[in-house]
């Protein structure tokens, strides 16, 4: 039967295949727009099992925030090649997925989201077959705060969140540079309390072999190995860190300059590296 450009085009629209691929799947439908979404469909789940060993290390992590300022989302989309990270038509896909990760508050419920038509996980398994490399959802991590703000780093390979204890005046500003600190500088946690016992133990140790191999003496190891551990909550530490544009004060100085009472309550971080 004959099919017409307006009803490939239509079929491209809502399914982000090619021309062909469209004319193809409405040709095999006999016209029957339902019955070719299905073709393209399977079409994708067949690329998706033969690609499903492919490393998709390249992709774009980006971040955004609800119009109340009180809740933030970070999704990392990710695909094989940066070719494809770059292209257009799959940073608006993957704009239009953060945008609806927004309501959501954990990675499964996302996934098995509704998602023009179909679930996000049959979205991407669509695209798996669209563009002919494995995508998938690489990370996924939300923050709830008084006031969040957001910040993506150029290349869309780094995206964070902060969350400030309240709403002042200037705090998209201050939000959005705390971001940009953690952006940079990747703290392990936003303070000491949120280190790891475990890891403070390690970097104990690892101070103590240190400072033997110096020839320090063991009765002096755990006093100085306790220095060089506030030296590490400094440097690893969001709060703590020296400011990035201002070294002469820490974060959290940087912070309370605006208000002496505001703090950075919380911090999130997706990164394709």
């Amino acid at each position: 039967m004959k099919i017409t450009a307006a009803e490939v085009n239509k079929l491209r629209q809502s399914t982000g295949a090619g021309m062909m691929d469209c004319k193809k799947a409405l040709v095999e439908a006999e016209g029957n727009f339902e019955k070719a979404i299905e073709n393209l469909r399977k079409k994708g789940q067949k690329v998706a099992a033969n690609r499903a060993d492919r490393v998709s290390s390249e992709g774009a992590v980006l971040a955004m925030v609800n119009l109340e300022n009180t809740k933030g989302v970070i999704v990392s989309i990710n695909c094989e090649t940066d070719f494809v990270a770059k292209n257009n038509s799959y940073l608006d896909l993957a704009n239009t997925l953060t945008e609806n990760a927004l309501n959501h508050d954990n990675l499964d419920s996302f996934l098995n989201s509704d998602f023009q038509g179909m679930t996000v996980s049959e979205k991407l398994i669509e695209q798996t077959g669209v563009i002919g490399e494995k995508i998938e959802i690489g990370g996924f991590k939300t923050l709830k705060a008084p006031f969040v703000g957001s910040y993506i780093h150029a290349g869309n390979k780094i995206a964070t969140l902060t969350g400030l204890s309240e709403v002042v005046d200037s705090a998209a500003e201050i939000a959005k540079n705390v971001a940009m600190q953690a952006a940079a500088m990747n703290p392990i946690a936003l303070n000491e309390e949120g280190v790891d016992s475990n890891v403070i133990e390690k970097e104990i140790e690892i101070a103590k072999d240190q400072l033997r191999q110096e020839g320090k003496p063991e009765v002096m190891l755990d006093k100085i190995a306790k220095g060089k551990i506030k030296r590490f909550f400094k440097d690893n530490t969001l709060v703590n860190q020296d400011y990035i544009k201002d070294g002469k004060q820490s974060v959290s100085q940087y912070v309370s300059s605006f208000n002496k009472n505001l703090k950075v309550v919380e911090f999130a971080r997706l990164s394709l590296v």
